[in-house]
């Protein structure tokens, strides 16, 4: 029902922007280069070789290191604790409109000359909800009871999940306005999506990192068999 609902909303919404919306042929926009695939890749190579790009790509690849446990894991970490998915699933509807409103609201700080100081700003914030989450998932098996968990938790959760959001979207669209406004007109689609791809890989890559190191970072204790440490899947089985 669900999918059915949005694929409806989705087709009318769709159909109506083709038959209603008219486009401004006063305005001729810029042309862009069109390269074939080998004149494409070259140009790319020949952005990332500059100097001030290649410390950007590092910048961006390396700046998310600090978030990826706290992304990436705290949601299955409070599945583990024994926070029901269901609930979890439900917490993300109020953080629809949030998510909808940020931007719009973050636009306004990125859209002068140095948008960058947005995502400098917001990081230290998100880094401090990072340990918020890890007291999350350490709080939660102190206040569950036979019922579940209380209301107040849940509160909690909502609002550290929304000022995450906060955190995320300022940093998110601060980045985004940053590659727009570096980006060559002439080739602004092979740049932009050069920047955004090392921008998205840049959040990739250390979740995926985090992932794999949950099990052996993970401290265990075996129940009744003492002298015998749950460290390994082997050990953990026996």
């Amino acid at each position: 029902d669900f999918l059915f609902f949005w694929g409806a909303v989705f087709l009318v919404t769709t159909t109506l922007v083709a038959f209603l919306k008219k486009e401004n042929k006063e305005l001729i926009p810029a042309k862009e280069e069109t390269k074939g695939i080998t004149d494409t890749y070259r140009l790319l190579f020949s952005i990332i070789k500059m100097p001030a790009v290649l410390t950007f790509c590092l910048l961006i690849l390396t700046s998310k290191v600090g978030f990826s446990a706290a992304d990436a894991v705290t949601g299955l970490k409070l599945v583990e604790e024994g926070v029901p998915k269901e609930h979890l699933a439900l917490l993300a509807v109020p953080m629809v409109p949030l998510q909808i409103i940020l931007p719009l609201v973050i636009s306004k700080y990125t859209a002068g000359p140095q948008p960058l100081n947005t995502f400098y700003k917001a990081m230290p914030f998100r880094l401090l909800l990072g340990l918020e989450f890890a007291f999350l998932v350490w709080w939660a098996p102190k206040v569950k009871h036979e019922g579940g968990f209380p209301v107040y938790y849940y509160a909690v959760v909502v609002l550290s999940y929304a000022l995450h959001q906060v955190t995320l979207y300022s940093m998110y669209v601060a980045i985004m306005a940053f590659n727009a406004k570096v980006s060559d007109p002439l080739i602004g689609g092979t740049y932009m999506t050069l920047l955004n791809t090392v921008s998205n890989l840049g959040g990739n890559w250390p979740s995926t990192v985090a992932l794999w190191l949950v099990d052996p970072l993970t401290v265990k204790e075996c129940a009744g068999a003492q002298g015998h440490s749950c460290g390994t899947v082997a050990a953990t089985e026996v």
